[in-house]
């Protein structure tokens, strides 16, 4: 009887001798026949895109923390009028606030707001670039969600539910359009500061869906992925026959199992070999010429967001279906006077340059590009230090409105929808929750957000729960 192998009762030397052989020719020659189609496209496993896109990509600045939208883009003359006033009851009671406990005072804001571009957009003096970018931006001021703290907020935004367990949007997008390169992962995650948001890698994470989609963190100093060279001493040859056998392993045991995860691995080893090729070029954005440094305001060997900006749209411009960058720091309790500028002096020239750069390039049209936070400020001053100077106070967590921006992909230009009422407290008109953005989001990416669907634990989820609609206002 010939000997068994690793105390498989069912596999003996020869079938195993001769299932490896099998296995490394027919890695070999999927590779040879299969890697020019899919070079250019990884076909979605769904069936998406479900009609003519508009955008082809995505590139997602996320600021985690709650940007003032009172101070930023929702331009409000009379809570300025009001400043030092008691708020009006209905602001504060019955209202969901973290941390507010007693009747505040209104806070207006300090800043300017004027029209910038033929569309005539208001907007304040803290983004002075982005003033120059408002005719081919859409500006959303009615959005709201139902979460008034960051983990769930962000989770909320970014899974279509306020916990954790839920698949990531950018993994949605993995799932439903498969990638443009095959030599780069679908889904990219850039981090623009030390640290991870508040929901952590569940912002690109996948939970139930296989984990080939979820996103990839990619390094804002040194090596972008860990361990993306050979060792001293492993050739490329040496490093290739390695996978080639480590999948034909993998093969045997999914042919014996059908586990869809060691189909996840087999692929995720093949995309590591050629992301050893790729990556270290597509992430260089020191080949770029000193104009496109002098745009974005990088800075050479510093994590930034200047950086990250620049970054993502060299990975979107190489076929990177969705680059979602992270900034934290949008907290703005106390202090936020002198906090707030700061957070727009590493943003405003940063996420302007990435507009304009895509549209010199051609690219605008087919890469819309989102600034998104996972909710608003309030309008009502939260005094931390109890009576405090002016400049101690800052602005609680509101999640009945907030504003978002969206550039490219198919969005109209020059346009903004939605209002809040007087004192930026409530949505007053077109209102837009964040499963509405969403699916308006996949419906410019081509795909029916309501058909964008896995089964898991007996029943069909989505990226937007049990709800959304598309904005079609938005579109242009």
């Amino acid at each position: 009887m010939a000997p068994r192998f690793l105390g498989d009762p069912t596999i003996s030397r020869r079938t195993f001798l001769g299932g490896v052989a099998g296995g490394l020719g027919a890695i070999a020659l999927d590779s040879l026949l299969g890697r020019t189609a899919a070079a250019a496209s990884e076909p979605s496993p769904v069936g998406a895109p479900h009609f003519a896109p508009r955008a082809k990509r995505v590139i997602y600045l996320t600021m985690n923390g709650g940007a003032s939208q009172v101070d930023l883009f929702d331009p409000k003359p009379k809570l300025r009028a009001h400043d030092g006033e008691l708020c009006p009851d209905e602001l504060f009671t019955g209202r969901k606030l973290a941390f507010i406990r007693e009747r505040p005072k209104l806070l207006g804001s300090p800043y300017a707001f004027a029209r910038h571009g033929q569309s005539g957009i208001e907007v304040s003096e803290l983004l002075p670039e982005f003033a120059g970018i408002v005719d081919d931006v859409t500006i959303v001021r009615s959005m709201h969600t139902d979460e008034f703290n960051h983990t769930p907020a962000e989770l909320e935004l970014l899974t279509g539910i306020g916990r954790f367990g839920r698949p990531s949007l950018g993994t949605w997008v993995a799932y439903g359009l498969g990638t443009e390169n095959a030599d780069l992962p679908a889904f990219v995650a850039l981090l623009a500061s030390p640290g991870q948001p508040p929901s952590g890698t569940a912002s690109w994470g996948s939970a139930f869906l296989p984990s080939r989609y979820q996103g990839v963190e990619f390094r804002g100093t040194g090596d972008p992925v860990l361990y993306i060279g050979n060792p001293p001493g492993v050739s490329g040859d040496d490093q290739r026959a390695t996978i080639d056998a480590v999948n034909a392993l993998n093969g045997l045991a999914y042919r014996r199992t059908h586990d869809p995860e060691i189909e996840t691995r087999i692929a995720q080893y093949e995309l590591a070999f050629r992301m050893q090729m790729s990556v270290p070029e597509a992430t260089d954005i020191w080949r770029e010429p000193a104009e496109i440094h002098q745009m974005y305001g990088t800075t050479p060997g510093k994590l930034s967001f200047a950086n990250q900006c620049l970054l993502a749209r060299r990975l979107s411009e190489r076929g990177v279906r969705f680059v979602q960058v992270f900034l934290p720091g949008w907290d703005d309790h106390s202090a936020i006077f002198s906090a707030l500028p700061a957070h727009c002096r590493e943003v405003d020239r940063g996420m302007s340059a990435l507009v304009r750069d895509l549209k010199q390039r051609g690219l605008l049209d087919d890469t819309l590009v989102v600034w998104a936070t996972e909710f608003g400020r309030t309008p009502m001053a939260q005094d931390k230090n109890e009576g405090g100077t002016r400049a101690a106070v800052g602005r609680d967590h509101q999640r009945d409105a907030f504003t978002v921006w969206m550039a490219g992909g198919g969005v109209k230009r020059g346009f903004v929808w939605g209002e809040t009422d007087e004192l930026g407290s409530s949505v007053v008109a077109n209102p837009v929750h964040v499963h509405d953005f969403n699916a308006t989001l996949l419906h410019l990416l081509g795909v029916d957000h309501k058909r964008l669907t896995y089964r898991h634990q007996g029943r069909e989820f989505r990226v937007t729960d049990v709800a959304g609609e598309v904005v079609t206002p938005l579109l242009a």
